[in-house]
Formats: C-alpha cells, sequence, structure tokens
C-alpha cells in the first residue's frame, strides 16, 4: 500500500491495482452483467447483501488447504472502476437492448459501500468455512463474483500443492519451483511461483516472479550448455583471481586438469572410471570461470559416476585452492537415490584423500518430473539429496484440476437466504456468520465452528455443542483451551477505514509453514488422512433445518 497527496496536500492511502492489468471488472462471465442488469431493472441492485466464499472438499484427497489469493483480491476491490472502452464493449456484449441508464450505473461503480471479512491469507482452512464474506450492494457484490473465485481458486490450489510436497520433504530439505516453462500460460507461470513460495518452497527459477514478489532465485545451467563444447581449447579466457583477489591464477583449464588427474589415481578410484569426458570437463570449468562463487554442475549430460561427478570434483577442487567453495551437482535423470548415494559416498572420498574439510557434506539437487509421489518414494528407499527441483506436476496441479470455491448468497436485506439441493454436499448454509477454530490442551486445532452473527463467541474453557451441519448424529461437546476468530475485516470502502494490513509475501510464507507445524500430525498425513471437523453451533444447527423445511417444497402423492 502506497500513500499519496490529493489536491488539497492530504495524504491518501492507495492499494496497488492487481499483479495482471487483466484483472479489470470485465473480467468476468456474462451472467454477471446480465443479473446485474436485471437487479437494476427491478430496482434491487442497491439491496445489501452477504455473499460467502468457500470450497466444498479438501484437494489431492488431502484434508487441509492454503488459502492464497486475498491479496490480489483487495487490489482488486479497491480498483474496481469500468472505463469508458469497458462500458462501451458491455453495451455491445449485452443480450437484446441494453438501457443507457444501466450504463451510468456501471459508470459509477465501485466497491465504497463494500465490506470484506477474510481469513488471514497462508491460513490452513478447511471445507464450508467462508475464506471470504463480502457485504454490499447486491449489484456490485454480484459483479466481483467471478473474478474474487478466479483469483481464490488457483492461487489455493497451487499453495495447498506446494505445502503437501513440503510435508513430504521435510523442512531440512530445500524446495526449488521450476515450473514456468510447463505452466499454463505466463499468468498460470505468475501465479504458480508466486504461490508455490508461499506454500513453503524456498526460491524460484522464474525471474519476473522474483522482480515481481521479492522470491529468492535459483537456476545453473541445462544439458545444452554442457553439450555445447567441444574441447577445453575453446576456452579463451583461463585465469581467475582468488577469492580475496592477492593472487591470480593464470591457467585454471590446466589446475583443473592437474585435479583430475591426481582423482584419476587415488586408491579409492582404482578400476572406478576411464577418461571422462573433455567436452563436459571443459563446460564445466568454462561455468566456474564465469560463477566461481556459485559453481553448481548438472551431471548427467554423459554419464553420472564415470564422467559428471568426478569432472565436477576436479573443478570444485581447483576452485577451492583459490578460496572459493562449489555449491554443488544437479541430477536430472537416472535412479536418483541411487546416483545421489553414490555421489554422496565419492564426495565423502575425496574429502578423505585430500582432507578437503567438508567436501562431503558437497549439495546435491535433484529434478527430472518429480513430485509428491516420488519424493515419498525417495524417502522410503533412502537418498542423499538435498534440495528438489520440481517443475511440471506442481505448477499445473496436475492431481487435481480445480479447488471447486463458490460464491453464495446467504442473506439479503436482513434476511438469511439458503441454496438447497438433492445432493447435500451443495446446500449452502445461510446468514451472517461468524468463524472460530478451537484448541484443544496440546496446542492444536479440534474443529472450526461456526455460529450466527448475533451469538455469543465461544469462550475458553467453556463446554460447547458442536454439530455437524447436517447429519444430526455427528455432534461433539468441545472445551476449547484457546479460541480463534478467523475472520477479520480486510476491506470497509476505503484503503483508509480501519482494516487488517496485508503482510508481505515472506511473513505470508511464514504463517503458512508455521501453521502447518501446528496441525495435528494424522489430519496432515498423504495417505488416509483423519477428517478435521467443521461445525455449527446448536443455534445455527437448528435455524438451517428450519429454513431448509421452510423453503423445500412438499411434494404431494396421488
Amino acid at each position: 500500500m502506497e500513500e499519496k497527496s490529493d489536491n488539497g496536500g492530504t495524504m491518501k492511502s492507495v492499494i496497488e491495482a492487481p499483479t495482471n492489468p487483466m484483472v479489470t471488472p470485465i473480467l468476468t462471465d456474462l451472467y454477471q452483467l446480465t443479473m446485474a442488469y436485471a437487479y437494476w431493472k427491478a430496482g434491487k441492485h442497491n439491496e445489501r447483501a452477504v455473499f460467502d466464499l468457500f470450497f466444498r472438499k479438501s484437494p489431492f484427497g488431502g484434508e487441509f488447504t492454503v488459502f492464497a489469493g486475498l491479496e490480489e483480491c483487495i487490489r482488486f476491490i479497491a480498483n474496481y472502476k469500468f472505463t469508458e472502452e469497458h462500458i462501451a464493449f458491455v453495451r455491445d456484449a449485452m443480450p437484446g437492448k441494453c438501457e443507457e441508464g444501466f450504463l451510468d450505473y456501471l459508470r459509477q461503480l465501485d466497491c465504497s459501500e463494500v465490506e470484506v471479512y477474510a481469513i488471514p491469507e497462508g491460513s490452513i482452512v478447511f471445507p464450508r468455512v467462508p475464506l471470504l464474506r463480502v457485504e454490499g450492494p447486491v449489484g456490485v457484490a454480484q459483479l466481483l463474483e467471478t473474478t474474487l473465485v478466479n483469483l481464490v481458486n488457483f492461487a489455493s490450489l497451487v499453495a495447498t500443492n506446494a505445502a503437501r510436497h513440503r510435508i513430504v520433504a521435510g523442512n531440512s530439505k530445500a524446495l526449488l519451483e521450476f515450473g514456468l516453462r510447463r505452466a499454463q500460460g505466463p499468468d498460470g507461470g505468475i501465479s504458480a511461483s508466486k504461490y508455490c513460495y508461499m506454500g513453503g518452497f524456498d526460491a524460484t527459477s522464474n525471474v519476473a516472479a522474483g522482480r515481481l514478489f521479492g522470491i529468492p532465485l535459483k537456476g545453473t545451467h541445462s544439458h545444452a550448455y554442457v553439450s555445447s563444447f567441444m574441447s577445453p581449447d575453446e576456452i579463451v579466457e583461463k585465469s581467475l583471481r582468488s577469492v580475496d583477489g592477492s593472487t591470480s591464477c593464470e591457467d585454471f583449464v590446466s589446475l583443473v586438469q592437474a585435479w583430475l588427474n591426481k582423482i584419476q589415481r587415488t586408491k579409492f578410484m582404482a578400476g572406478g572410471f576411464g577418461e571422462t569426458n573433455s567436452s563436459e570437463l571443459a563446460a564445466f570449468t568454462s561455468y566456474a570461470l564465469a560463477f566461481p562463487d556459485n559453481f553448481l554442475a548438472l551431471v548427467d549430460t554423459y554419464d553420472v559416476m564415470r564422467s559428471g561427478v568426478p569432472n565436477f570434483c576436479a573443478v570444485a577442487l581447483a576452485l577451492r585452492d583459490l578460496g572459493y567453495k562449489a555449491m554443488g551437482i544437479r541430477l536430472d535423470s537416472g535412479d536418483l537415490a541411487y546416483l545421489s548415494c553414490e555421489a554422496r559416498k565419492f564426495f565423502q572420498a575425496i574429502e578423505k584423500e585430500f582432507g578437503v574439510s567438508g567436501f562431503g557434506k558437497m549439495g546435491i539437487t535433484a529434478s527430472n518430473d518429480l513430485n509428491e509421489e516420488t519424493l515419498d518414494h525417495l524417502n522410503k528407499q533412502g537418498h542423499e539429496v538435498d534440495a528438489f527441483g520440481i517443475g511440471t506436476y506442481l505448477v499445473t496441479c496436475y492431481a487435481q484440476a480445480a479447488l471447486g470455491c463458490v460464491f453464495k448468497l446467504v442473506e439479503i436485506n436482513n434476511q438469511p437466504r439458503m441454496k438447497l439441493s438433492e445432493d447435500v454436499s451443495k446446500v449452502s448454509i445461510p446468514c451472517k456468520k461468524r468463524c472460530y477454530r478451537l484448541y484443544g490442551r496440546e496446542g492444536y486445532p479440534l474443529v472450526d465452528l461456526m455460529i450466527g452473527e448475533n451469538e455469543p463467541a465461544p469462550k475458553v474453557e467453556e463446554r460447547i455443542l458442536c454439530r455437524h451441519p447436517f447429519n444430526e448424529s455427528k455432534r461433539a461437546y468441545v472445551v476449547p483451551q484457546r479460541v480463534e476468530e478467523l475472520l477479520k475485516c480486510y476491506w470497509r470502502g476505503s484503503p483508509d477505514e480501519v482494516r487488517e494490513d496485508m503482510l508481505p509475501l515472506k511473513d505470508i510464507r511464514s504463517r503458512c509453514i508455521r501453521q502447518l507445524d501446528k496441525m495435528r500430525p494424522d489430519h496432515m498425513r498423504r495417505l488416509n488422512p483423519t477428517p478435521y471437523k467443521v461445525s455449527v453451533s446448536a443455534k445455527l444447527y437448528d435455524f438451517i433445518h428450519f429454513l431448509w423445511l421452510n423453503e423445500a417444497p412438499v411434494g404431494e402423492l396421488q
């Protein structure tokens, strides 16, 4: 958020526009505009309405979701304004003739009468609990629906996917998002990088996302760079100054070759390998000359253990002579568990043979179409990988196409409204609600509880009856040791009104990781997780079923 001066010199808060310039009032479905027109024609467009944005089932067969996309929603709402170009297009796009008075209504429309309450971004959330509650004139609130659902849906899905990868990999491993080239278009790539970082990844290869969001960047070279070299003779500039600048090696290529000869003569390598690929050695040497402080080599272009790893070690040891410390290797094919273990043994043997302290702990990064299941298998097999570069399956959310967020009217003119369905999972929970998370003695969340707006808030150590919204036999008393209210106000008609601050991305990421650590392990496990309880108060339960019976038509048998 920025502060700008108006004509009178008063400083006013300004919320930046959405990251993607395509996020405008016309990024919506046509039926939102036709409904807005019908509301306007009926004189209902200014009636006060309440909508809940929520999802019905957690993704990937799990029991939790990471809520993401809130900041972009608030940016959209704060800058909501139809331009004359938008108005002209709407005039032509509407079915039938559109009255000019409706277009004038759109011209003056903004979100100055809208309020948005939301769960903080990066929080762990569960089905049916509102992620956002939007209050305002029904005309404008209806027009917000498609865009808000779009901004939350993929963001929360990919952040959840990232969090699931983090849980499987463990907190000790670095996770690198490498998915830009396989993402669904530029916006898919930018969004995935942002929300994978939020979900627990450590860095991205996406340079644009690094600039936009301050995400750490990681990347080295591809097989193309290695195979582009034919011999060490191609290296023209061979000199390299030491890290402290006190000395200079005039022929770094020869220093590397000398170290390779030493490695080949060692007892532990007797019969281990013959001649390594000289063009690969040239590529590694050239890259080290360009990036002596950040040398990480892709070692599987020709043969990992017979060429790639020995060549890397020769260059790394030559760099060490000049005070530099190589970063490690990347494996992009083959049996990653086996090759990482063999590479680790090689590094440890080098450390022992040449007395190079710390060489045995050289970093090993693995890539090659990794996913959550692959990480799980590697853990079971045993491996020596320190960092995982993950792309396609992560950023495309290959295991599930969409989260399935919905935006439902729950109240208008202070009258609760409810959507009914033969499919109970699609029945909405009516009225404006307050939502709480109740914690047990061990510090884990026990249940998320929804209550009516005018009900008293649950209290610590107070016995509370929590009921399943639709199944009368599912109920339990809970005595919470801590109570947390979930929905907080993030927009109250103007950036200058009192509201919750939007945190920097790195702080939202920290919130996500903290909350993942606070959840009970059986709710978070990959297979057959224990269902997390989402309940309503006894009073709200009774009201839901009263309204259900009142709204459902009574059949008649002949």
